[in-house]
């Protein structure tokens, strides 16, 4: 019988764990076929996550937790998810329940029966989101399909079954900065994927502000693409043209009408325009030799402060 790991991150989710053991549950008993291990990674949660995590774990054999000593973030807890699933499947799901488990069983079929490497799934509305946020990511998704060689598709989340083979590419990227999203297209491999109406969450609050949003933008864009780079650099060869050609427009103009340049209001407004476009060059160089920085220091991605005694290893 194959087994499927249920990977759920986990932070400051007490409110939604009873309704996700309830879906559980009943996920279960519509997929006799196969045997569950449910792995719950605790990211640092300040609420009771953690103590009804155990309650769940102690009458559960299929149970498992780990548990970190601080909040490390989502990506943090996905990679220690598959670090230590035991599953010929491995699947994420969100404790909230805005993955629908009721996907799972076709989700399985695509990749047991029907050849695909993993069984994906996107979201084909954002009801319920702030349109604003919903404009900025739709405009990320076409940013990042036209700056880097890796395709992601509009919607899409972090709900993905995956064979073994799958999760074992997924392991050997093991750098520090981790953007999933894209690492499940770099790995390549063949992809079904499932398209659902957005579900709102069950309980509890989102944990993703706007502003970390943007952030998780940035991580993207500058893990999977150099663009940014060959764009600050065509943006300093084009304001030394320009400047090389207003040098000679002066000197022209001086010689043959004698007529001294006037407008230092103007000339501030140049400067202040090329000093802003070195500043925004300066400060994309920058986030590239920031994240090499963070590489090199070669820190873990997460610590553990305590996990179940029935994780191997």
């Amino acid at each position: 019988m194959n087994l499927i790991t249920v990977i759920v991150p986990c932070f400051n989710e007490e409110a939604s764990l009873p309704y996700f053991f309830r879906a559980y549950e009943q996920l279960k008993s519509t997929m006799r076929m196969v045997s569950f291990e449910l792995l719950f990674i605790d990211d640092g949660s300040k609420d009771n996550t953690l103590s009804v995590i155990k309650d769940l774990a102690a009458n559960h054999e299929e149970i498992k937790y780990i548990s970190f000593s601080r909040n490390f973030g989502k990506e943090a807890a996905m990679y220690a998810g598959l670090q230590h699933a035991q599953g010929n499947y491995v699947v994420f799901m969100d404790a909230d329940l805005q993955d629908p488990p009721s996907l799972l069983p076709d989700m399985y079929k695509a990749v047991a029966e029907d050849g695909y490497d993993s069984a994906a799934t996107r979201r084909v509305t954002r009801a319920g989101e702030p349109p604003i946020r919903s404009f900025f990511a739709r405009i990320f998704y076409r940013l990042m399909n036209r700056i880097s060689h890796t395709e992601l598709v509009d919607g899409a989340r972090d709900y993905r079954l995956m064979s073994r083979k799958f999760v074992n590419a997924l392991l050997e990227l093991s750098e520090y900065n981790r953007f999933s999203k894209g690492l499940f297209g770099w790995v390549g491999f063949r992809t079904k994927w499932f398209a659902y109406e957005n579900v709102e969450r069950v309980a509890g609050e989102t944990k993703w502000s706007f502003w970390k949003l943007l952030l998780y933008a940035v991580d993207g864009i500058v893990a999977f693409s150099t663009v940014p780079l060959i764009a600050s650099t065509v943006f300093g060869l084009l304001s030394c043209l320009l400047s090389f050609a207003g040098i000679l427009f002066v000197i022209v103009r001086k010689l043959l009408v004698g007529d001294p340049i006037q407008g230092w209001a103007s000339t501030v407004c140049i400067i202040l325009l090329m000093g802003g476009i070195q500043l925004l060059c300066t400060g994309i160089l920058g986030q590239y030799l920031a994240k090499t920085y963070l590489e090199t220091k070669k820190r873990p991605v997460y610590i553990i402060n305590e996990q179940s005694s029935k994780i191997k290893g």
